[in-house]
């Protein structure tokens, strides 16, 4: 019996190390998204076209549920003319909406709110919409392929 209880303990012992590591890897994984989204939208607040355009991969593909679907060539077109523009929005993370999934072998899935003002008519303009983005990591490096943005 004791031979049993010392297996059973052990056991416990190394199902709670396995679930802190997954934990500590959530959090991690939460951190490196987190970082990643701050990183994009400095830029895209600051107008930096072009280090927006390396955080985006070649391949993206934005779903909006008002304009559709556009793929990379089309929304560096549109943030240049968004960002010479004197209304450009400004995007702030509700971070206390963010999820982090995983997705094995490829990167992973954000899910969360954002509030983009603008300056119209005088007044400031403000919106808060929900997003999904979903972000690989190859070679170490984290790039952002899919957006869905809705609720307009």
């Amino acid at each position: 019996m004791k031979r049993i209880l010392t297996n059973f303990a052990i056991l416990v012992a190394c199902a709670m190390g396995v679930e802190a590591q997954e934990v500590t890897s959530k959090e991690a994984l939460f951190q490196e998204i987190y970082t990643m989204d701050s990183l994009l939208f400095t830029a895209f607040n600051n107008h930096d076209l072009e280090t927006v355009g390396k955080i985006f991969s070649e391949d993206l593909e934005f779903y909006h549920d008002k304009t559709g679907l556009t793929d990379y060539a089309k929304n560096i077109e549109m943030l240049g003319q968004m960002f010479s523009s004197e209304n450009a929005p400004r995007r702030v993370l509700l971070k206390e909406t963010m999820e982090v999934y995983p997705v094995p072998g490829f990167g992973a899935v954000q899910y969360a709110q954002h509030r983009f003002c603008h300056l119209e008519n005088g007044q400031m303009d403000c919106g808060t919409f929900k997003f999904v983005h979903i972000w690989q990591k190859k070679d170490g490096q984290w790039k952002l392929t899919r957006i869905v943005s809705f609720d307009h």
